[in-house]
């Protein structure tokens, strides 16, 4: 079936001259890829520079529900990204989050609010004018709310625990490892109130936001079925003071 939808790049790999196997997360399919043959001529429709990470396009494919790879057969920008690919920061931010929703998101069938998070959140990053240091701590938070695993902020009180395993915060700490001390679960249940507009208020040094982003990723792999550990990650460590 022919199927029009707009899709996030997420993963490209290079397997032939001017083949490649391309992951995507779509407006109406969820997670899929595609086997994508790249135009050796600036005419072809199938350029390569069209399937950056975190690229927004408008794809047409012969949807068969039964095959591992998808046939594209139209492709064109939908949102051009002005400033992120040429922007060093924003570039290593991008490249992260590309990275990190390949595996976040492996296992998604269609999620129309998702992927309108997942879009805003691109297009938000783009456009940026003030700090971004911030943005991919709350990114992550926030996603969990989609994948159906945010932490239940209703169980917060003072001198709470955080159960990784559960998501919940806790007066007693949990018997198990997977666990937050209460000074820094106050921190991860202030995150989880910010957004992109007002993150810029919350200061953290270099040392606080990695402590947050190993936590979220310990989060994560345990609500993730085989989470990886992430090969952008130790550039970002040392991307803000």
């Amino acid at each position: 079936m022919e199927t029009h939808t707009k899709a996030v790049i997420l993963h490209s790999v290079k397997y032939a001259d001017n083949k490649m196997v391309v992951d995507t997360f779509t407006e109406t399919h969820g997670r899929v890829s595609f086997a994508v043959t790249v135009a050796k001529s600036s005419r072809g429709r199938m350029k390569k520079q069209l399937f950056q990470p975190l690229s927004i396009l408008e794809v047409v494919f012969d949807f068969r529900p039964n095959k591992a790879l998808q046939r594209l057969t139209d492709v064109r920008m939908a949102q051009p990204l002005a400033l992120m690919m040429t922007d060093p920061y924003k570039l290593s931010v991008a490249l992260f989050v590309a990275e990190f929703l390949t595996y976040a998101t492996i296992s998604e069938q269609q999620n129309e609010t998702l992927f309108k998070y997942i879009v805003y959140s691109v297009e938000w990053l783009d456009s940026a004018q003030g700090s971004i240091a911030n943005f991919h701590v709350v990114f992550m938070l926030r996603l969990a709310q989609f994948l159906g695993f945010s932490p239940n902020m209703d169980t917060f009180g003072d001198g709470a625990y955080f159960d990784l395993r559960e998501g919940v915060f806790s007066p007693t700490r949990p018997m198990h490892p997977d666990m937050v001390e209460p000074a820094e679960a106050e921190v991860i249940s202030t995150l989880m109130r910010l957004n992109y507009t007002n993150m810029g208020h919350m200061s953290l040094s270099r040392n606080q936001r990695n402590r947050c982003l190993d936590l979220i990723l310990s989060y994560y792999r345990l609500h993730v079925a085989s989470f990886p550990d992430l090969k952008s990650l130790d550039i970002l460590r040392e991307l803000f003071v």
